[in-house]
Formats: C-alpha cells, structure tokens, sequence
C-alpha cells in the first residue's frame, strides 16, 4: 500500500528532472499543491486524510528550516560570524554552499541531520506532526545509520514474552527501556530478527491460536525462552447442551421477509487475553442456526448464509482477527447436528 500511495504521488506531482536529487519526488510541488489533490493520492491506503495533513505539514516546515539555513549562511559569508544553526559547525564551505543551491532550486532536504548525535535526531524528528517514537527510531536507525532499538509490534510483542520489559508496558516505554539495556552493536541486528521471527514462526506470529493440530505440530526454537502470556486460546465450546436439546428440536424456524431461518447467536469460547498487542479483540462469533427441518448446525459468522447480513446482531465491520477463524483446523469447529 506505501508503494501503491508513493507512486500515485509521483504520478501526479512527478520527480526531479535534475541536480541533487533527481529522480526522486518532487516534494515541493506536494508542499505547494491544494490539499485535496494529495489527498486523493493517498486516500486507497486509508487515513489518508491525516496523511496528506501530516505530509503537507511536514514539507512546509522542512522548506522552512532549508530557507532559514540558507539566509544564515548567506549572513555568514557576507559578516564572517558563523551561522548559528545545527549542524553549522561541522559543515564544510562545500557543504554550506550546497545547501545554498538546494534552498535556491525548491530541493527540500533533511541532509543536514547526518551530522546531528542520535539523540538530537529523535527529538529533530518528534517536532513533525504525525511522527511518534517508532517512525523517528526507525528513520534514525535505517535512513541515519545510527544504532537505535526501534519497537515495531513484532520486536514489541517479542520482548514482552521474553521477558525483557514488564508484560503491561506499552510500545514506547519498550523504546526507552530497550535503548538503554541493549548494546548498540546488537541493536540493528536484533531489530531485524525479532521482526523475521515473529513473522515466520507459526508460535510467534500475531494470527496463530494455541490449541490446534497446527500449533501442536510446529516448532519454535525459543520456545523455552518465551512466556507467550498474551496468546489466543483455542477452546471451542459446545453450544447445545444435552438438557437444550429437546427444547432445540421442538422449537420451530421462525422466517422474515424472504424466508429465512432465523439465526440465533452465541459467543465463541476462543478469546483473546486482552492483550494491547493483539488489539483487545475476541475471537470469531460462531452462529446457531435453526432451519425448518428442525436441525441445528453450527456455522461461523463468516459464512452466514446469503442476506444474512441484515440481521440485527451481525456485526458488519468484522475485525481483522475475525477473519483469521480460518487458521483453526477443521476438527475444532465442526458442524453439530442435534
């Protein structure tokens, strides 16, 4: 979707035909655009509201720095007094001169940071509206090169189940308490790996439930690391007990406007933890459904018959864990007949 969005900007605003930054986009022509323009770039991608907001916001501010460096080095050259700006004492002549170009061609950049500690960049980056803890660890450690613990929902999930920050913290308290414990030397690599880890590791990642054929059958090489404390439960439940059963098949099918049996709807045993990571969400709903012939099965919200829909207890805006019931083998949820 990011790649979707920037091309969508790059066909609309284009690139830079020349000098430093050719080829890329042409972010001024962003900055200076109507803001419903970029808004349609970015909207299949969702928030694309705040997104174009944030990016325009951001661009302006950057253009403003980039002049404000400029007509402080243009003072510098016409009085002698150093430029009093970051970074302005360890630019070379060359470097200020660049800078100068830049500004003149519309060319917005944030070079300058290189030369800013690892510290100073982060709190560089928070000032931009929309840019929280993550996003600046992340751009100081890949685009700045500099060793910083950045916590994405894998690396955070990861560190609670082994321990390394307390399980009820949250993804920036995880941030700081990591950047301080872990050495700079292990920071990228570890960085990489939890998020390879907690992708590829059926035990690990956010869409496996405990409990099933296929937990049981895979393997995780930390597993005598790890307290997975937040994990989803398989526990399917038996809707129709022995004492209902007689109940159940003399109960005769009520149908609306186009015949329907009506849907009777009971919550399933497979819960989530309620655990910050994973959203808070429970598991699927499972459906009782009473038909004329008096049979009840069980089926999953999911699959509900066509025009079922409309019924007053279907939840239409299903979150993403209820689409993941599918994971769950067969034999946990079979059909019940009465």
């Amino acid at each position: 979707m990011a790649d979707k969005m920037l091309q969508a900007l790059v066909d609309k605003f284009g690139v830079s035909e020349e000098g430093t930054g050719a080829g890329s986009v042409n972010w001024n022509n962003i900055r200076i655009a109507a803001y419903d323009d970029v808004y349609q770039q970015l909207k299949s991608g969702g928030l694309g509201a705040n997104k174009a907001k944030n990016i325009q916001a951001i661009l302006g501010m950057v253009y403003d720095e980039n002049m404000q460096r400029r007509a402080a080095y243009i003072e510098e050259q016409e009085t002698g007094k150093e430029a009093d700006v970051i970074c302005a004492s360890s630019k070379t002549k060359g470097q200020k001169d660049l800078e100068i170009l830049r500004a003149d061609q519309k060319k917005l950049n944030l070079d300058f940071m290189h030369d800013m500690t690892k510290d100073e960049a982060l709190h560089h980056f928070v000032r931009y509206p929309g840019v929280g803890v993550k996003t600046a660890a992340c751009v100081t450690l890949f685009s700045l090169q500099r060793p910083c613990f950045a916590v994405d929902t894998h690396v955070f999930r990861m560190s609670r189940w082994l321990g390394w920050v307390p399980q009820k913290t949250n993804e920036d308290d995880t941030f700081r308490h990591l950047e301080v414990r872990c050495p700079d030397h292990l920071k990228y690599g570890l960085h990489q790996l939890f998020i390879r880890h907690g992708k590829t590791c059926y035990r690990c990642n956010d869409k496996s439930f405990k409990g099933t054929e296929a937990w049981d059958e895979s393997i995780c090489p930390l597993e005598h690391l790890l307290d997975r404390f937040s994990k989803r439960q398989a526990k399917p439940k038996e809707l129709t007990k022995p004492e209902n059963q007689g109940k159940a098949q003399g109960k005769k099918s009520k149908t609306r406007g186009r015949g329907r049996p009506e849907i009777q709807y009971m919550k399933s045993s497979t819960t989530n933890d309620d655990d910050p990571d994973e959203g808070g969400v429970e598991a699927p709903s499972e459906v009782q459904a009473i038909d004329e012939g008096d049979e009840s099965v069980i089926i999953n919200a999911n699959t509900a018959p066509h025009g079922a829909e409309d019924e007053s207890n279907i939840n239409d805006n299903q979150t993403e864990d209820e689409s993941e019931l599918s994971e769950l083998d067969s034999s946990d949820i079979s059909d019940i007949e009465t």
